[in-house]
C-alpha cells in the first residue's frame, strides 16, 4: 500500500542547507523493492481498516519528525515539540486512508539521508505482509507460521543489500551499533518529550495489534480484540504514554514466540527511529558527518549471516499478557530496554577507567544514567548527552577510539559488550515456539 512520494527515485540527491550544513550534491543509488505478491495482500486493510489507518497516521508522524528535526533550530525545541505533537494528534484523529512512502512526509531527509527512509519503508512492508497474514481468514491458524516465515525470507532476501533489519534481538544489535557514548545520544528523548513519548505510544500500538490477533484468532474474535486495543490506545495510552520503548517480548509475547524473526526486526526498526531522531536533533555535526554516522549503525543493525543463532535468545516476561490491559509496568521507564543499556554501560565501564569506583560514585553514575534514559529533563539533570553527564561526574573517564566521533565504531567497546552479553545471556534457553494447533477464536 506504500505509494511513491513527491520526489522521484533518481540517483542525485541535493542536500538541504540545514543547520550548519553545506549545500552540495551527493550521489546515492535509489531503488525499489516490493512486498511479496500474494492472495493475502490487503487483508489487513479490508478487515481492520480503522487499525490500518491508525498505522498510517503513526507512519506520518515518524516520517514528518525527520524533517522537523533536520530543519528547525534546537533553541526552538519546546515550541517545535508542542507543534509536532499537535500535528501527530490531528493525524491520529483524522487518519490517512492510505500510506505514502516516507519521503512524501520527509522530502529533505530523503535528499540528505536516503537509506534511512528506504530502510523504514522496507520494514513497513514487512509489517504490511505480516498484518495481512494474521488478518487473512483463508490461512488456517496452524499455517500462519509457515506464511510468516515465507514473508520474512522475502524481506531478508531483497535485491538491495543491507536494507533488511537484523533478526537478532536488540540485546545484540544495540551492542553492535555502539551509540551510547556518542554526543547525540538521548537528545530527542530528553528535549522533545511530547514527540518522543508519542512514538512510545506508536511502539506500543504496532505490537499490541499482533497480540490482539493472536488472542482473537481467525474468527470474529479477532475483530473484537483489535477494536478493543484500538480503544485502549485512544482512550488511555496516547493520553498517558509509556516512558520507554517497549520491546516485542514485553508487549506481544505470543507473536514474538510465533515469529521471533519479524518481532526482532520490528524492534530494530523502532530503535532506528530513536537513534535517527537523536542524531537529527543534534547540532554539533554537519550533514556529511551525520550521514556517515547514520549509515554506520544502519549497517551495524542490518541483517547479517549468523544472526539466526540469536533469534530466540530472549526471555518472555509475561507470556499470558492481556493486550487490553494498560498496566503500570507497561507505563514505567524501567523494562527490557533500560536493562539492556544498563548492562552495556557496565560492560564499557572497565574500558573507560571506571573499575573499582567508590560506591557513592557508582550510585551517582547510575542515577545520571537513569535520568538520561527517562524522557524529559529532571531537576539537576545534565542538559547534554549521557557521555557529557558521565564526564561531568568523572572528568578523567577514558574513551576508546571511535566512541565519540561521527561515522566511527569503537571496536574494542563493541567486543567487550558482546562478550558481556555472551557471559550473561548466551546460555539462556531459547524462547519456546508458540503452539498453533488450536485457533483461539474457533477452538478448531
Amino acid at each position: 500500500m506504500l505509494l511513491r512520494g513527491a520526489l522521484a527515485a533518481g540517483g542525485l540527491a541535493l542536500l538541504p542547507a540545514g543547520r550548519g550544513a553545506r549545500a552540495q550534491s551527493f550521489w546515492e543509488q535509489r531503488g525499489e523493492t516490493d512486498e511479496k505478491r500474494a492472495f493475502y495482500n490487503t487483508a489487513f486493510f479490508y478487515r481492520h481498516n480503522r487499525a490500518f489507518r491508525t498505522g498510517a497516521a503513526l507512519h506520518f508522524s515518524h516520517g514528518y519528525q525527520h524533517d522537523v528535526l533536520e530543519l528547525t533550530p534546537f533553541a526552538d525545541r519546546a515550541r517545535v515539540d508542542a507543534d509536532t505533537n499537535r500535528r501527530s494528534l490531528e493525524f491520529l484523529a483524522s487518519p490517512p486512508r492510505t500510506e505514502p512512502a516516507q519521503e512524501y512526509y520527509a522530502p529533505y531527509t530523503a535528499q540528505a539521508y536516503w537509506r534511512v527512509l528506504r530502510i523504514i519503508d522496507w520494514t513497513h512492508k514487512l509489517h504490511e505482509m505480516t498484518y495481512d497474514i494474521m488478518s487473512e481468514r483463508r490461512i488456517p491458524w496452524p499455517e500462519k507460521k509457515r506464511y510468516l516465515d515465507d514473508a520474512v525470507r522475502h524481506y531478508l532476501t531483497a535485491e538491495e543489500p543491507g536494507i533488511a533489519r537484523s533478526i537478532a534481538p536488540l540485546d545484540v544489535t544495540m551492542r553492535r551499533a555502539a551509540v551510547m557514548m556518542k554526543p547525540y545520544f538521548t537528545t530527542f528523548r530528553n528535549h522533545y518529550p511530547l514527540s518522543n513519548n508519542f512514538f512510545y505510544y506508536a511502539h506500543w500500538w504496532h505490537p499490541i495489534i499482533y497480540e490482539a490477533m493472536m488472542v482473537g484468532g481467525n474468527g470474529p474474535g479477532q475483530e473484537a480484540m483489535v477494536a478493543a486495543v484500538e480503544r485502549v490506545g485512544r482512550e488511555q495510552v496516547v493520553r498517558d504514554r509509556p516512558l520507554r520503548m517497549l520491546l516485542s517480548r514485553e508487549i506481544m509475547p505470543r507473536y514474538a514466540m510465533l515469529s521471533p524473526e519479524s518481532a526482532n526486526a520490528f524492534d530494530n526498526l523502532h530503535m532506528l527511529h530513536g537513534f535517527a531522531y537523536d542524531l537529527l536533533a543534534y547540532e554539533g555535526w554537519t550533514t556529511e558527518q551525520k550521514r556517515a554516522e547514520l549509515y554506520r549503525w544502519l549497517d551495524a543493525m542490518s541483517y547479517k549471516p549468523g544472526d539466526e543463532r540469536y533469534v530466540r535468545k530472549f526471555r518472555v516476561p509475561n507470556p499470558d499478557l492481556d493486550p487490553r490491559a494498560y498496566t503500570p509496568d507497561v507505563r514505567s521507564p524501567q523494562g527490557e530496554m533500560s536493562r539492556i543499556m544498563m548492562e552495556m554501560l557496565e560492560d564499557m565501564m572497565p574500558m573507560m577507567g571506571m573499575s573499582g569506583m567508590a560506591p557513592d560514585m557508582h550510585r551517582r553514575m547510575m542515577d545520571a544514567f537513569r535520568a538520561k534514559m527517562t524522557p524529559g529533563m529532571e531537576p539537576g539533570e545534565h542538559p547534554g548527552s549521557l557521555h557529557d553527564a558521565l564526564m561531568a561526574l568523572m572528568p578523567g573517564m577514558r574513551m576508546m577510539p571511535g566512541a565519540t566521533e561521527p561515522g566511527r565504531t569503537p571496536a574494542m567497546m563493541v567486543d567487550a559488550m558482546l562478550r558481556g552479553w555472551e557471559r550473561r545471556h548466551g546460555g539462556i534457553p531459547d524462547a519456546p515456539p508458540m503452539p498453533m494447533n488450536h485457533d483461539p477464536g474457533t477452538g478448531a
